[in-house]
């Protein structure tokens, strides 16, 4: 099979029809189709579903597809070594990002990497922890960025020591009088909580400290749980990175005990990276690594 059968396959696999892939690779319905139908004759078994409501992978089309990612990928890798030898700084970067680094991170890396590597192409997907924990996995992205408690068993290089503070609506009252927030009086507030695959750093302070919050309000975004805590509808905990710049007014206190997210870069295999992706990491590593995490 070819690279354009593999890019074919994938490029439905995302689009979810064949005639959106057909004018995404700028080849005919057809053309689609017969190279689906070849490719599925070679393998003995069927790797899409079709039906009115589009196409899908097949269970045997989803365990292929990460297959079919790494040979694209490698593919890339090889054209970017090419360009390399020639001088040529060129090629691709998938970037898997979630919310607070892509508000607060991204456009500096974006801005000061393409004044350096104009010809470095980027694409950015942004999601959960376990959105890009899944992209890294399945080789949809490159890298990405993670806590380090999310990363699993993906090597993931420490960058930043991301602080958790409480936050309450602007001059609640409080049961205490200390700068800080404790477990004690935090039990005294309804809290505001995300899912576990948002803010799992939160989740296991909560669980460590046997604190047993309620909460009748359950998000997904950093922004809508801070807009809730503005209105009196509980409190929250936040990294701090979250809370640069944010347009509600809340007041924020350090936690007792303290606590804190490292946010880390990820990659299947840190020692085989293509030329543009092993740039993009060491320039993410030489402008964001604190020193504590240097080596």
């Amino acid at each position: 099979m070819t690279l354009l059968t593999y890019q074919v396959f994938k490029t439905i696999a995302e689009v979810g029809s064949f005639h959106k892939a057909a004018d995404l690779l700028g080849l005919t319905p057809s053309a689609i189709s017969h190279t689906i139908s070849s490719m599925e004759s070679k393998l003995g078994f069927s790797v899409l579903t079709r039906s009115k409501a589009g196409v899908t992978l097949t269970n045997y089309g989803e365990q292929l597809l990460p297959y079919v990612n790494a040979v694209l990928n490698s593919d890339e890798s090889l054209q970017q070594v090419i360009a390399d030898l020639n001088g040529l700084k060129q090629g691709k970067v998938k970037i898997g990002v979630f919310s607070s680094v892509c508000t607060s991170w991204l456009p500096e890396i974006l801005h000061s990497f393409r004044k350096r590597y104009a010809e470095i192409e980027i694409e950015v997907f942004q999601g959960t922890y376990d959105d890009v924990f899944y992209w890294i996995k399945k080789g949809v992205v490159d890298l990405g960025f993670l806590s380090v408690s999310s990363a699993k068993d993906l090597p993931i290089e420490p960058l930043y020591r991301d602080p958790l503070l409480c936050v309450l609506p602007k001059a609640a009252k409080r049961t205490g009088t200390e700068g800080y927030m404790d477990i004690e009086e935090m039990k005294n507030y309804q809290f505001v909580t995300q899912r576990d695959s948002t803010d799992a750093d939160i989740q296991n302070f909560l669980k460590e400290n046997s604190l047993q919050v309620q909460s009748n309000y359950h998000v997904v975004d950093d922004l809508s749980t801070i807009a809730l805590v503005e209105k009196g509808f509980g409190i929250c905990l936040m990294p701090e990175l979250v809370m640069h710049d944010i347009p509600y007014e809340v007041d924020c206190y350090p936690i007792n005990p303290e606590a804190s997210r490292i946010i880390g870069i990820a990659t299947m295999n840190p020692d085989f990276m293509a030329p543009a992706v092993r740039m993009m990491y060491n320039h993410i590593l030489k402008k964001y690594q604190e020193k504590e995490f240097k080596k």
